[in-house]
């Protein structure tokens, strides 16, 4: 028998790609669904990060394929129930780049809070302006932390360090875990009416999609800092630009985007706005870890061993009962 081939159709750490030496391993531009298509005809693994769209069609042109495992958190480019249907894996690495995006998370509070982007913007210029960029401290401010899970839980140990006290909104962490934290337990109108800093760390679902937008906008402070590093479309952009506009919140940080490239949002025109292209898991250590546990999450597949980092075995075993 053969080695099973194993498609990577992203770039990957040399690290990770060493762990496979025992498959046959082929690349291929996962962004060109033709390629992608040929590359799978005899695959039993793809490996991804977010470059590639795993969607039915490309799921069609792979019948040997057992597994697709995503070198990163989010699977909004892998269909996951056509996927279930063919019988075909998913696993991601959900905890790889948690620590990255909490320490992106500080950094944009921080950066928003003391202006550096305008200051460095105007020094660059030849303007030296010390009263223009005048900041605030966040010691004795508020915090409010939408979604107090991996992410939002290292952001409130971090922001606990500054002196800040922290609210969150999250219904389902334990109270137990709240109290662990030294943080309090609100609703979400609660949270954005009495927060100068809010920050989103919460994925992207239909529940969630537009979770803060004019209503609640309508609730901040002036002093409001809103950051979202989790996921474009959980904030209403369109919301968020009129907030900016008529000045009721005092400005946002943002890392990820509704449409992404995100060159030429509205957002980026408004100078109370620090913005990066998507940067959350973009160090190496990061991508490190995500690409070794995305390599194991292929090796245990293939192996027919249990993968930490499946999100749809129970559904794929559902769907196997139903066709005995």
């Amino acid at each position: 028998m053969g080695k099973p081939v194993v498609v990577v159709a992203d770039p990957l750490a040399p690290e990770a790609l060493a762990e496979l030496a025992e498959c046959d391993v082929r690349s291929c531009d996962g962004r060109d669904p033709d390629a992608l298509h040929r590359a799978l005809a005899d695959a039993d693994a793809l490996l991804i990060r977010s470059g590639t769209r795993v969607d039915a069609a490309a799921l069609a042109a792979a019948p040997r394929l057992r597994v697709v495992a995503r070198a990163g958190v989010g699977l909004d480019n892998v269909d996951v129930a056509a996927a279930t249907a063919a019988g075909v894996l998913v696993a991601n690495a959900p905890l790889s780049n948690v620590l990255s995006v909490a320490e992106l998370t500080v950094g944009l509070v921080i950066a928003a809070a003391r202006r550096f982007v305008p200051a460095d913007a105007a020094l660059r210029a030849g303007r030296w302006e010390r009263s223009r960029f005048q900041g605030r401290e966040l010691a004795g401010s508020t915090a409010g932390i939408v979604g107090l899970g991996h992410v939002g839980s290292l952001v409130a140990t971090r922001l606990a360090a500054f002196g800040m006290r922290l609210t969150a909104y999250d219904p389902y962490v334990p109270r137990q875990r709240a109290r662990e934290l030294k943080v309090r337990l609100v609703e979400l109108d609660e949270l954005m009416a009495g927060s100068d800093v809010v920050t989103v760390h919460v994925p992207k679902t239909p529940q969630t999609t537009g979770l803060i937008g004019e209503p609640e906008l309508r609730l901040a402070r002036p002093s409001l800092l809103l950051v979202n590093t989790a996921r474009g479309g959980v904030v209403d952009e369109s919301a968020l630009a009129v907030a900016l506009k008529e000045e009721r919140i005092a400005g946002a940080a943002l890392d990820v985007f509704a449409v992404e490239p995100a060159v030429g949002n509205a957002l980026l025109s408004f100078p109370s706005v620090v913005a990066t292209p998507h940067l959350g898991a973009s160090t190496r250590e990061a991508q490190l870890r995500a690409g070794l546990e995305a390599a194991q999450a292929v090796l245990q597949a293939l192996a027919g061993e249990p993968v930490p980092g499946a999100v749809n075995a129970t559904a794929l075993t559902r769907v196997a009962a139903a066709g005995t």
